[in-house]
């Protein structure tokens, strides 16, 4: 069983959430309380995703999940987990891959439970907010579509409801939600049938992904980490590889097969 964390996605020229000390990179992303009880949060949440969804939406997966998607398709890996919300996996043509904390590409109405596209959405928001791709300046781009706005004023953004009435939100996991239970119990049952647990560009400082090292563990499973810095799970961890993704997934790959 392979966990992808953001470190796979790196070479992509999507950025890391932490350091290699596991300390943040840039402001902590919003909390699932603050997105649906505050509309302002809202209004600062979409004005900030619409202006860096476009290099989202156009970046291109890099030669580490192709290798992973190889080494997939060759009978190596019999189950791929992944921390990121970027697709970039399903782009480099991996099959049954389990997004743990969802797809940034897809949108839900916490009210119906409607799932839409991002596509639309983002035409949804342009068509409201024209103004906004010329009038403001982008300092920084961020994790997962997100961008830091230098002086941003964010009060007369709109953010359009669904039919419903209801708050849309990406369908993802926020700060402070929690994974699907269905979601860890099919992560388990994989993780029993896999014969080890290779862990690629993952801090493991978020329990989501860090509880499949410790189950792992528990059932004597080989593991090896492959990040750069230090991880939750180093000592738990059979193998330890500061390296960069792409690269070492390539040799290990010219090796197998």
């Amino acid at each position: 069983m392979v966990l992808t964390g953001a470190g796979i996605s790196t070479d992509s020229g999507i950025p890391a959430y932490r350091d290699t000390n596991g300390e943040w990179l840039h402001s902590k992303p919003i909390l699932y309380q603050d997105f649906v009880s505050a509309y302002a949060s809202r209004q600062r949440y979409w004005a900030r995703s619409m202006l860096g969804w476009p290099r989202m939406q156009n970046n291109a997966p890099n030669r580490g999940h192709e290798v992973i998607a190889e080494l997939q398709q060759a009978g190596f890996i019999n189950a791929l987990v992944t921390q990121n919300v970027d697709g970039m996996h399903q782009k480099a043509g991996s099959q049954q891959v389990i997004d743990l904390h969802g797809r940034i590409d897809e949108v839900i109405c916490l009210s119906c439970q409607q799932h839409g596209s991002r596509k639309e959405w983002q035409a949804r928001l342009v068509d409201l907010n024209p103004e906004w791709q010329t009038r403001v300046v982008i300092a920084k781009d961020k994790p997962d579509g997100d961008v830091e706005i230098e002086k941003a004023n964010y009060h007369d953004f709109e953010v359009p409801a669904c039919a419903c009435g209801g708050i849309i939100k990406p369908d993802v996991v926020f700060f402070g939600e929690s994974v699907a239970s269905k979601v860890v119990d099919q992560c388990k049952d994989y993780l029993q049938q896999a014969r080890a647990l290779l862990v690629i560009g993952s801090s493991l400082t978020v329990f989501s992904g860090f509880r499949f090292v410790r189950w792992a563990a528990e059932q004597n499973k080989p593991i090896a980490i492959l990040t750069y810095g230090k991880t939750r799970g180093d000592e738990m961890a059979n193998l330890k590889l500061e390296a960069g993704c792409s690269d070492t997934l390539d040799g290990a790959k010219n090796l197998l097969i």
